[in-house]
């Protein structure tokens, strides 16, 4: 369908709203909802993912899609009358950190991604034209590789200097209903589309049979929930720092925001520790906490210029080992074969854990299925996992990981009869089933 020529109708009018965005920077546009015809939601439809899971109706996208046209008019009928009634999404959970918690995650119905899609869609043409380039996370065109990369430039060129890991706790579960919608108000007034991002807030949760119907927060894996998510933290931080609080110091400093995984890092300690002490009642303001525990000041600086400081009994930052985490890794100085620190990257702990744990998990519960349906899967396992993971400075993680997975699934194997399974015989089998091994890609420097 891509090039159809509804889905270059569609273009048109994103370029068109794009642009009146940008002539009408602090204006609140009243006119879009109209721009929602059948194409649009035809191009909606094309955009959503077709194998994620079914929500509480269990409708799939196949079965939706065997009558489209009637279900898209019809949803088109309801959305602009005001009858579209947002049904509640499916709670379920899945491990977070080391696997001892878990994160909550909302899968919403076919139907309704399709129209929380078409909603992102004119909302993300909007406030395209208002993001500001710190912000990396469900942005077109941008990714978390990129993010890293550039708190790796940014880490190099200041020598590290201080970075200020922020973890907001709970985000996605404490959001403020309120106080997102005066937000969105300011930029997007049209009576429609306010109307269907109510509706998605107050649509409740079913978890166990049972509705719930939670006074804040937006459930994490919504479609519509990413945009909202930036359009609230580009007021509550982007603006903020860069308008407010960079102004004011007294060296350079750099945000980086993924969603709401961010890092600031700054030339100057008493910079750091100033933003620090403002930064929780800057949060409260919008109902929002940090997280004490995993929210920290690190010194970052470079090895060759830190003036070593004995550790004493407050936890002083300069004493803490000079990595901070994001997005996964955990990035540290190191020195390059040309004799020169640079900032690497390399798994996290607890996410090197996570997929370990997960793995074996999954070995444990599939061991009598056949050994070639196996080791397809972990195939394809590894083969994500190297995905994303594969960059300059964390090729002994992969290639640990990689072998802890060869042995998680040997002592699975050999559990499948009371027979043992020799290594020797492991290792014929892993002739005729390779596992894939780790590439690293060439670093680049957004």
């Amino acid at each position: 369908m891509a090039g159809t020529s509804g889905s270059t109708t569609v273009s048109t009018k994103l370029r068109q709203i794009a642009k009146l965005a940008r002539e009408m920077p602090q204006a609140a546009l009243t006119t879009l909802a109209h721009h929602i015809d059948i194409d649009w939601l035809r191009e909606a439809y094309r955009r959503t993912r077709k194998d994620g899971a079914t929500g509480i109706d269990r409708q799939t996208a196949d079965e939706y899609g065997r009558n489209l046209n009637d279900n898209l008019r019809s949803l088109l009928e309801r959305a602009r009358s005001g009858s579209y009634v947002a049904p509640p999404v499916r709670r379920v959970h899945i491990p977070k950190g080391d696997g001892s918690q878990t994160r909550p995650i909302g899968i919403p119905t076919f139907e309704d991604k399709v129209l929380q899609r078409a909603v992102a869609m004119v909302l993300e043409a909007v406030y395209e034209q208002d993001f500001l380039d710190c912000s990396y996370g469900f942005r077109p065109g941008r990714s978390a590789h990129q993010a890293v990369r550039v708190v790796q430039s940014w880490a190099v060129r200041m020598a590290g200097r201080w970075v200020l890991e922020v973890d907001i706790r709970n985000f996605f579960g404490t959001l403020d209903h309120g106080q997102l919608r005066n937000i969105v108000r300011k930029r997007v007034r049209d009576g429609v589309l306010l109307r269907l991002i109510g509706k998605w807030l107050n649509a409740g949760v079913m978890e166990d049979g049972a509705i719930a119907y939670p006074e804040a927060g937006t459930p994490q894996g919504g479609v519509i929930s990413p945009i909202l998510a930036n359009i609230y933290l580009h007021e509550v931080l982007d603006e903020w720092f860069e308008r407010q609080v960079v102004p004011r110091l007294g060296g350079r400093a750099a945000l980086v925001r993924y969603a709401d995984d961010l890092v600031i890092i700054f030339a100057y300690e008493r910079d750091a520790r100033r933003v620090l002490d403002v930064l929780p009642k800057r949060l409260a303001k919008y109902g929002l906490t940090l997280h004490p525990e995993k929210t920290q000041l690190v010194n970052f600086e470079r090895p060759d210029r830190r003036s070593v400081r004995p550790p004493d009994n407050k936890g002083d930052a300069s004493a803490r080992p000079g990595t901070f985490d994001l997005l996964g890794f955990t990035h540290y100085w190191a020195m390059s074969r040309t004799g020169h620190w640079v900032v690497k990257q390399k798994t996290a702990a607890d996410r090197f854990r996570r997929t370990l744990k997960r793995i074996a998990d999954w070995c444990r519960q599939h061991r009598h299925e056949p050994v070639r349906d196996q080791w397809l899967a972990l195939k394809r396992k590894l083969a994500g996992h190297f995905a994303y993971f594969s960059v300059t400075g964390n090729c002994n993680a992969l290639i640990s990981l990689r072998f802890r997975v060869i042995a998680v699934w040997w002592k699975w194997l050999g559990r499948r009869s009371q027979r043992a399974l020799s290594w020797e015989k492991m290792l014929r089998l892993l002739e005729h089933y390779p596992l894939p091994e780790p590439h690293i890609r060439p670093a680049t420097v957004a």
